[in-house]
């Protein structure tokens, strides 16, 4: 029988999730403020949002936070997957302890020394900041997420599988495509829309390594908020945090899916 909740760990429950969503719904509620006041309400409205939609500098900036996004979760989705791959399959190689270092260094450490240091790097080689740059930087942050989640799968992933189709003649190339991928195709889902979540609300690589032309949305609303928090801030941040629910509740409903289909198998 599981243990039953006593007052005091509801109380502690209840006070916990207040102080990590009360200020996320009170932003979300005076998103849709009449007043130009932010901590005056002034009656329901979505003139914001309208304001918003004819905000032609946060709309660009939007689209270039969406590029770098899908850019960089795409080439962490590679690159990690293929990290994962090396860690799992190719056993106590030469190299492993290092590689492995400097797979999940970016997990631990902090998002400003990497960014100086890639900011530094971007110098010394004299690579023009910009849309670029800012894409490499996250790549760097998302790939070790990435391998992280297919690493899992992988360590759990029955390689008799893979061997069974071998010795039917099937080719190394072909097993990966036909059998060992669809198997992991939920791990390495999960892996993209973590990654691209992460990448599309990083505010800290990009400062480091953001050029002209390509401000991201997250530096663009940093930027506005130090003169003054305007009602369009609201109904932006509104947005993006709904965007940030609809990845992390699709990431959750996949991972869960390939549980259930790795479990049926």
């Amino acid at each position: 029988m599981g243990r039953r909740l006593s007052a005091f760990n509801l109380v502690s429950l209840a006070l916990g999730l207040a102080f990590l969503y009360l200020p996320i719904l009170i932003l979300v509620i005076y998103s849709f403020n009449d007043s130009r006041l932010v901590t005056v309400w002034g009656g329901f409205s979505t003139r914001w949002y309208v304001q918003l939609a004819e905000d032609h500098a946060l709309q660009e900036a939007a689209l270039t936070s969406l590029g770098i996004a899908v850019a960089s979760a795409t080439l962490a989705t590679v690159l990690g997957t293929l990290a994962a791959l090396a860690l799992t399959r190719l056993g106590r190689f030469r190299g492993r302890l290092p590689f492995s270092a400097m797979i999940y260094a970016p997990l631990v450490m902090p998002e400003v020394i990497t960014g100086l240091s890639l900011l530094l790097l971007f110098v010394a080689v004299e690579l023009d900041r910009g849309f670029l740059t800012v894409t490499i930087a996250h790549t760097t942050l998302t790939m070790c997420f990435v391998a992280v989640v297919v690493q899992s799968r992988l360590g759990s992933f029955d390689s008799s599988l893979e061997e069974a189709a071998q010795d039917l003649g099937c080719p190394p190339l072909k097993t990966f495509l036909t059998v060992t991928l669809p198997v992991i195709a939920p791990a390495i889902v999960a892996g993209f829309l973590l990654a691209f979540s992460l990448s599309l609300d990083d505010v800290v690589l990009a400062s480091f390594t953001t050029g002209p032309g390509a401000t991201t949305l997250p530096i663009r609303i940093y930027s506005d908020v130090r003169l003054g928090v305007k009602p369009e801030i609201n109904a932006v941040c509104t947005i993006f945090i709904a965007v940030i629910a609809v990845v992390v509740i699709l990431a959750s409903l996949v991972t869960r899916l390939g549980e259930r289909h790795g479990a049926a198998g």
